[in-house]
């Protein structure tokens, strides 16, 4: 039963993520709100993680995905802070 906690709390990292990245997404389609936009791509970026997160531990233990998630993680913070700043950036103009 050990085992198999870890593979579950991977398994709904990654759906967590994802369905938050599909319900902002389909709320984007109905109200064009960038932030809307920003936070949908920040999770994918998160969703994405987390299924290498699964491949790194759970079915390629052999393979160093460390680096690519690391990016993963980088390229999501990276897009909210820049759908951050540009909305900022909008309003004062």
């Amino acid at each position: 039963m050990a085992e198999i906690l870890p593979a579950i709390v991977y398994f709904l990292c990654f759906a967590t993520s994802a369905a938050c990245a599909w319900l902002l997404a389909r709320n984007y389609r109905k109200t064009r709100a960038p932030l809307l936009l920003w936070s949908a791509l920040c999770f994918v970026f998160l969703a994405a993680n987390n299924f290498v997160v699964i491949l790194d531990l759970l079915l390629i233990p052999s393979v160093d995905f460390r680096l690519t998630r690391l990016l993963l993680s980088l390229a999501a913070v990276s897009v909210l802070l820049f759908g951050f700043i540009w909305r900022h950036s909008e309003e004062e103009a």
